[in-house]
């Protein structure tokens, strides 16, 4: 199972590298093409916007450890580990109650925009926006997961939990 799992965290991080890579490139081929032979390009700017919007996301949901992200720890830090474990228990049942209940309207939303295109690329906004909605999923989906490792009696309080602490 662990192996399944670094493959597909390698595929997400390729994935993400990809679309950055593609970026890059756009961003080069917009200044050349802007600078040096004075014929801008309309559609990079879109293209980027939306590998943007998509990198974002696609790295929030697939990508990113636990401890990779923002999180306000100096009150986690500050108690034992029974009590740790009481704030990510609490924690992730806010998260998933939160993302849970703006999952259905948010995922209505992005459809809705089926009936729309933008500006240059004439893409269905909905394609552009549903990365959105997989990041919404995954994210519950992975705290789900959590909520039951912080649930089990015997689990204890991880460095994975904590963010490493910079020592002066």
């Amino acid at each position: 199972m662990k192996t399944i799992l670094l493959w597909f965290q390698r595929i997400a991080d390729g994935v993400a590298v990809t679309m950055l890579a593609a970026m890059f490139l756009i961003f080069c081929a917009q200044i050349f093409s802007r600078y040096v032979l004075n014929a801008p390009i309309g559609w990079s700017s879109e293209l980027l916007l939306t590998l943007w919007l998509w990198v974002i996301f696609w790295t929030g949901a697939f990508c990113l450890r636990n401890k990779d992200h923002i999180r306000f720890d100096l009150l986690f830090l500050s108690v034992p580990g029974k009590v740790q474990r009481i704030f990510l228990i609490l924690s992730a049942i806010g998260i998933i109650i939160g993302f849970g209940i703006s999952f259905l309207p948010t995922w209505d939303y992005i459809t809705f925009y089926k009936i729309k295109k933008s500006a240059i690329l004439k893409w269905r906004l909905d394609y552009v926006f549903s990365i959105y909605g997989v990041f919404l999923g995954v994210i519950i989906l992975r705290y789900g997961i959590a909520l039951i490792q912080y649930l089990n009696p015997n689990y204890k309080v991880q460095d994975d939990d904590k963010d490493e602490q910079v020592e002066e």
